[in-house]
């Protein structure tokens, strides 16, 4: 009689430079430099170029989820404004994907998100990675562009998502905003 393997299955709320995220920006790196045709060290540079307290309560945060103590998903946000998360670096290793990885992420990121007292999620994705979108559009966030269009003319393709809120445990308002928010605010039309 042959038995099932057992797996174990962990989350972990970890700093950007923690051992356990290396993995995830590693292979995002990867991934991105292959769908954008720019160097993967120049993609890793780019993900690890935000300060890492941007992924760092009490206004964000870094989930990597393990199998077996390896790492095989993950995901980060940080604070776009004062009732609104970003979410950033959604990943599942590719011998791990198709098994409902990616939708667990974003299903702890958002209750997370929702605890520390944020009522909207905004993120984007690129116009290269289709399966990114089916996952956002499947999870309930709304795109805003026009899907109609060409994926490359849209460029960046931005999405929300409305959250309940629970009062008690709301963030404080940042001090300053967050470098190139006005930039993505103007770029997706939203009153300042």
């Amino acid at each position: 009689m042959t038995r099932g393997l057992v797996t174990t299955r962990r989350s972990h709320w970890v700093a950007q430079d923690h051992p356990l995220a290396a993995p995830l920006l590693a292979e995002l790196a990867i991934e991105y430099s292959t769908r954008y045709e720019r160097s993967p060290g120049a993609m890793h540079a780019s993900l690890v170029e935000y300060p890492a307290e941007r992924f760092a309560p009490p206004h964000g945060g870094l989930l990597v989820i393990t199998v077996d103590s390896e790492p095989v998903a993950g995901g980060a946000f940080q604070r776009y404004d004062h009732d609104t998360a970003e979410l950033k670096r959604i990943w599942t290793a590719r011998e791990h994907r198709r098994r409902g990885l990616g939708r667990h992420v974003l299903d702890e990121l958002e209750t997370e998100i929702a605890r520390r007292g944020y009522r909207r999620i905004y993120l984007t994705t690129g116009p290269r990675q289709p399966e990114a979108v089916g996952l956002y559009l499947a999870a309930g966030y709304t795109a805003l562009y026009d899907p109609d269009l060409p994926a490359e003319e849209i460029g960046p393709h931005p999405f929300e998502k409305p959250l309940p809120t629970a009062p008690e445990s709301r963030c404080p308002r940042p001090s300053r905003p967050l470098d190139g928010e006005r930039a993505v605010r103007e770029t997706i039309g939203v009153a300042q």
